[in-house]
């Protein structure tokens, strides 16, 4: 018996392990694995998607569901092909994009993925200032720069104490979006039918595909996609074939489908919300009219929580762009600049559109389609990566899942070129 093997031996019987069942042994190693997708999955649950959820159910009731169970679905499998280019490889999505580019292409790439990151940026800043007006009656400007400010408090807590307390810290904050978001659901609960009609891929007409787009941009984050590798390869470093990289990979299926689980469910929950108690209340399909309507159809107290939940989002959501920006242009371009100053350049278009009286919640629909264009520049190369032998070894994707993830980009492809198509001719 190796060292390793005797020192792991003695770990096991000192904490009961070697006595518990293999399946449940397993599960106890990984479970201190858990993390890296919880705060990627942090972006599905941010201000971008509250409007674009709520104003589909407002406006439509049901009839987009299936949009958010889909793309629910897609993620689950971008983002463990994300994380596990990251574990497999040692090195994160645009590190390896970076090496298969000239100079001019890093270049281009990385404007693309800056706007996505930018609007990205918009969504959350504009959302948690929406919140903090909500709860305390602050210009939205002014919540703009308080949002920035305790975002990078916020990642000060990983500079300072490493990544694991940074994870802990944004899991918390899933919770209370969770709570926030879903509480009003115990009191006016949706329909079974029209859940169930829901289900049926249709649209009702140009803006529904336009909401469309924007619930995909606000479901499959194209930053998310860029840092799951980076957070994964941080977190648990290059592994080499063997038991521990097939322990790390198989943590890493639970911490994905666990977080996207979440994620999926506070989506799916702001519409039902919405479908049920908003619809065709005029108002509504912003997020201001429909946290008066919640709280004059659930209560003050729901309509707080929801208040609550929103703010949660925007923080945690905002220090995790902050994080993915500083992952595209480091591995990118092999530039660094501080946190603090990147903070402040992308809160400048924030406040700016706040300060100009522009409409918060039109402003972070548009910013969800955005996203939605910049999806196929993070998912080709990681579908081709995934393939990729020479990167991913024995563990590149197999003929099924890489069709299935073919499958995935042409949807989202189509549905952009749709849109377009709808915008130019009016």
């Amino acid at each position: 018996m190796t060292a390793t093997a005797a020192g792991r031996a003695a770990h096991d019987e000192a904490t009961g392990l070697a006595e518990a069942p293999a399946s449940r042994t397993r599960l106890l190693r990984g479970l201190p694995l858990l993390g890296p997708a919880f705060v990627a999955a942090i972006a599905y649950v941010d201000p971008g998607n509250v409007a674009a959820n709520l104003t589909a159910g407002a406006r439509y009731g049901y009839l987009l569901l299936w949009v958010l169970v889909a793309a629910s679905a897609m993620a689950v499998v971008v983002q463990y092909r994300s994380a596990a280019l990251g574990i497999v490889s040692g090195r994160s999505l645009p590190a390896l994009v970076g090496e298969r580019l000239g100079t001019r292409g890093r270049i281009a790439y990385w404007a693309q993925a800056e706007l996505v990151a930018a609007a990205t940026d918009l969504a959350e800043v504009v959302g948690g200032a929406l919140a903090l007006r909500l709860l305390f009656g602050l210009p939205l400007w002014l919540g703009a720069v308080i949002v920035g400010v305790v975002s990078l408090a916020l990642l000060a807590t990983q500079n300072r104490s490493g990544q694991r307390r940074f994870e802990l810290v944004v899991m918390g904050l899933l919770a209370v979006i969770v709570l926030g978001f879903l509480a009003g659901l115990v009191l006016r609960r949706p329909d079974m039918a029209g859940i169930t009609g829901g289900l049926v891929p249709r649209f009702a007409g140009p803006e529904s595909v336009l909401l469309a787009a924007s619930m995909l941009g606000a479901t499959v984050m194209p930053h998310a996609i860029y840092v799951h590798s980076a957070l994964a390869r941080d977190r648990h470093g290059h592994a080499e074939p063997g038991p521990q990289r097939d322990l790390l990979l198989r943590a890493t299926r639970w911490d994905v489908g666990s977080a996207l689980a979440v994620a999926g469910a506070v989506n799916i929950g702001l519409l039902l919300l919405a479908a049920a108690g908003l619809n065709g209340m005029p108002g509504t399909d912003t997020i201001e009219g429909a946290h008066a309507a919640i709280g004059a159809a659930l209560g003050t107290g729901v309509a707080v929580a929801f208040a609550v939940g929103l703010l949660a989002s925007g923080l945690a959501s905002t220090s995790v762009g902050a994080y993915a920006g500083a992952v595209v242009m480091g591995d990118l371009l092999h530039r660094r600049i501080p946190l603090a100053a990147r903070r402040a350049v992308t809160l400048v278009p924030a406040i700016a559109l706040l300060a100009a009286g522009a409409d918060p919640t039109l402003t972070l629909v548009i910013s969800q389609v955005v996203l939605s264009f910049g999806i196929p520049f993070a998912l080709v190369p990681l579908v081709r990566l995934a393939h990729d032998e020479a990167v991913m070894g024995d563990r590149r994707t197999g003929r099924v899942q890489h069709a299935l993830l073919w499958v995935v980009v042409t949807l989202v492809v189509g549905l952009n070129l749709t849109l377009l198509t709808l915008v130019v001719i009016g």
